[in-house]
This record gives structure tokens, sequence and C-alpha cells, in this order.
């Protein structure tokens, strides 16, 4: 690793700024829907890219997606994946790189995990109010 960087770092400023780029590339190819994909054809428009990890060779990136509404996850993933050729040479032809990274589609999480913890958030008692104590 470059610069004493440890892995528990997290990323470098570079890989950020190659992921934002990357993902404006993917969002900007499925609005403009030029696939031979059925699904993607009829569904570009639900599919939203939240995050692009590069690795830090940046021959890989991972590219977070879901669906708006949550339903066909699945689909949408697997025909992002057999698509990625297509995002990968929009990518190739939009960025200046090196390489041009392997794109592999995994599905969006966060969301679903940020709303458990709001949930578990709320369903804690909520504390006493205390008033003489403050009164003294």
């Amino acid at each position: 690793m470059k610069h004493n960087q440890t892995p528990s770092t997290g990323p470098t400023q570079r890989q950020l700024r190659v992921g934002e780029q990357l993902r404006h590339v993917i969002t900007d190819t499925l609005a403009r829907g030029h696939f031979h994909d059925e699904f993607l054809i009829s569904n570009a428009g639900l599919v939203s890219i939240s995050e692009v990890r590069v690795s830090p060779d940046m021959k890989h990136a991972t590219a977070y997606a879901t669906m708006i509404g949550g339903q066909d996850t699945e689909a949408a993933l697997a025909s992002l994946n057999t698509n990625a050729d297509i995002f990968q040479k929009e990518i190739g032809r939009q960025v200046r790189m090196k390489f041009t990274p392997r794109l592999k589609f995994v599905e969006d999480t966060l969301y679903d995990s940020a709303a458990k913890i709001d949930a578990l958030l709320h369903s804690l008692p909520k504390p006493a109010d205390n008033d003489d104590a403050d009164n003294e």
C-alpha cells in the first residue's frame, strides 16, 4: 500500500473521486436507455445507483444499486451484471483512466439497514421526565 495507508483508513481521495465519476457515467447510461435487455429497457428509470466503490488498484469497481420501490431488485442486478460491458464501454469513453475497471453490481442494503436502526431507536422506551430533579 502506498503512503503508509493501512486497510482500516478507508478509500483514498482518488478512489472516492473516481467512484463518483463512475456513478455519474452509469447513471447517465441508464438514463439514455440504449440497451438490448428487455428488463433494463422497461425499468432503467427505476434503478438507483447510490455509490460506486473502486479498488485501490482501480481495476475493479462495485456499484451499489437498488430498485426504487424495492421490487425486482434481483432481476435488476442480474440485468445490470449481464450488461456490465455496456457501462464499461461508456466509462472507457468518458473517463480518462489507464484501465477501465471491471464493474460488478450488488444490492444496496444501506436503506434497509438505516430503516431497521431507525425502527429500533423508535422502539426504545422513552426516559421518564424527572421534573423533581431539575427543581433542586
